[in-house]
């Protein structure tokens, strides 16, 4: 059975993922802290207390090989693609074996260039068009995943 698991913390596409997760008959799981609780009808929610990457060590602890995770940080994406998981983020982009390394290599070069002092370009503020990319992208990992 493929499970769907949400790290939910500020994701904006738990709503989405779980109505096209019901098309696919697939269980969702949403995983967040303490200050950021939700609950949605469709989804069971696993809260973990607050702590730095406090879900995302209860997250891959829950993965199991062809699982789907929705997530956008490319270190628990990482770690899901080690169990065989399958990776997306909310904007649809899946997370391979193959772009995996050079995504940590750029998240290490932005932190660097921080801890030093100097400025990153934050993230675009989010269109209509990321919602529809996604499910476009989200519909084919789930149909992906159903044939492994």
């Amino acid at each position: 059975m493929v499970n769907v698991l949400v790290d939910a913390d500020g994701c904006p596409v738990v709503d989405l993922t779980i109505d096209i997760a019901k098309q696919f008959n697939l269980k969702v799981t949403l995983l967040c802290d303490t200050a950021h609780y939700m609950q949605r009808e469709g989804a069971e929610t696993v809260m973990v207390s607050k702590g730095a990457d406090a879900v995302d060590f209860v997250l891959v602890n829950k993965v199991k090989k062809g699982d789907i995770v929705v997530t956008q940080d490319y270190g628990l994406a990482a770690m899901v693609l080690a169990k065989q998981g399958f990776a997306i983020d909310q904007n649809g982009r899946w997370f391979t074996p193959e772009n995996i390394d050079q995504l940590l290599d750029s998240r290490h070069i932005s932190k660097k260039i921080r801890q030093a002092g100097g400025r990153t370009k934050g993230p675009r503020k989010r269109q209509r068009e990321d919602n529809e990319k996604f499910e476009i992208h989200f519909k084919r990992i789930c149909e992906h995943a159903l044939k492994q």
